[in-house]
């Protein structure tokens, strides 16, 4: 499944950041702590080469944290990019970005520190601005593409920071980022299929990390053998049946993803480093 999906507004924010980026003192790039590689933007990689960014692993609350301390390890070490994992509704753990980027980044004191915040949508931009600014100025949700315009905001330590809108590239490829970013509600659920992303979160759980599982579904006899079967499992137990016994795969599915996004499932991390360095030896 390659997914194609760049709406107009999408195409205005790309055109906005390449304006607005020299204007801004430091960048920071929120990626969803639980697949920090497929929700990194490759625009914004292009876009921000030149300038100085922090890489903010969000929803760290929802993620492995074991593998989100490889994640940190690895920007810092391979890609020699600082990085910050957080939960953005948590006052205490945004604060960090601030203290990080006023205590480090060069720029004229004689003016306010500028960040911008960008990322895909549905990493937690505007909650973290929120959050930073200690009341609601930016819509949040848990739907993709909240965020429609730029928005500036005065923060404390004579700190000026601007939200963006969530932007995705063209063409998402190789078929398992696609299928990622599908399960973690990056993408809209209207541009994709239920069941092809539930057989695909299926597998990545039944592989890494099969004993959440059976502890989130208790009616679980044992491991099941393969991604269908488990569907399968939860449609019954669920209800989810149509005329004659027979097992509604879209609902099932769409229940299974519900609790991998909202963490009922438990602490996951879709990717890890050692993940994606062995595509790419492979590519």
């Amino acid at each position: 499944m390659n997914i194609q999906w760049f709406p107009g507004h999408m195409l205005e924010t790309k055109n906005l950041l390449k304006n607005s980026i020299s204007k801004v003192d430091v960048v920071l790039e929120i990626l969803d702590a639980r697949l920090p590689f497929a929700s990194e933007n490759p625009l914004v990689e292009n876009l921000c080469k030149d300038k100085a960014r922090l890489k903010i692993l969000n929803k760290s609350d929802l993620a492995d944290p074991e593998v989100t301390e490889k994640w940190l390890a690895y920007f810092e070490k391979q890609r020699k990019i600082p990085a910050i994992a957080l939960c953005g509704s948590q006052k205490g753990q945004a604060a960090k970005v601030l203290n990080y980027c006023v205590s480090n980044i060069q720029r004229n004191r004689a003016r306010k520190l500028r960040l911008m915040v960008v990322g895909i949508p549905n990493t937690g931009k505007s909650t973290i601005l929120n959050t930073l600014a200690g009341k609601k100025i930016a819509k949040t949700g848990n739907v993709p593409a909240v965020t429609r315009q730029k928005q500036r905001t005065s923060l404390k330590n004579n700190v000026d920071i601007y939200d963006t809108p969530g932007i995705l590239w063209p063409v998402i490829e190789p078929e398992e980022r696609a299928l990622a970013l599908a399960a973690s509600g990056a993408i809209t659920d209207a541009a994709v299929d239920y069941y092809e992303i539930g057989f695909f979160a299926a597998g990545l759980l039944l592989k890494k990390y099969p004993n959440l599982l059976l502890e989130r579904y208790s009616f679980l006899q044992d491991i099941p053998k393969d991604e269908t079967l488990l569907i399968e499992e939860i449609g019954r137990a669920r209800g989810c049946l149509k005329k004659g016994g027979i097992i509604n795969y879209q609902k099932a599915s769409e229940i299974l993803i519900r609790d991998l996004r909202s963490g009922k499932i438990g602490k996951i991390s879709f990717e890890t480093p050692k993940d994606i360095e062995s595509a790419n030896e492979t590519m």
